[in-house]
């Protein structure tokens, strides 16, 4: 069986998926794209000189880099935390499941 039930074929063939949930698959995909690249972009930037000298990171950089996505994530989730905080007071204190992004 192939992602989210796709080819396969035969007797017990899995339920094709809708529209609405390959939109949001795709939109949950994007998502996580856009954090990768933003926490690459962001790191890169803080940790790892313009100049090359060496192939492999060094220990330094490794380090930096390690804390950089360690406190990026520790930000989004507080971000996230916040916001769900917020929407549930304005959707009148419900609150809800929480998810990373």
């Amino acid at each position: 069986m192939s992602m989210f039930g796709l080819g396969g074929g035969g007797a017990q063939s899995a339920p094709q998926p809708s529209s609405a949930q390959i939109e949001a698959a795709t939109a949950e995909l994007d998502m996580i794209t856009d954090v990768f690249n933003r926490i690459v972009s962001s790191c890169h930037n803080k940790c790892i000189s313009t100049r090359y000298h060496e192939a492999e990171l060094n220990k330094g950089e490794s380090v930096c880099v390690d804390r950089c996505v360690a406190k990026f994530f520790t930000v989004n989730a507080k971000v996230g935390e916040q916001m769900q905080k917020m929407g549930g007071a304005a959707a009148g204190g419900g609150g809800g499941g929480g998810g990373f992004f």
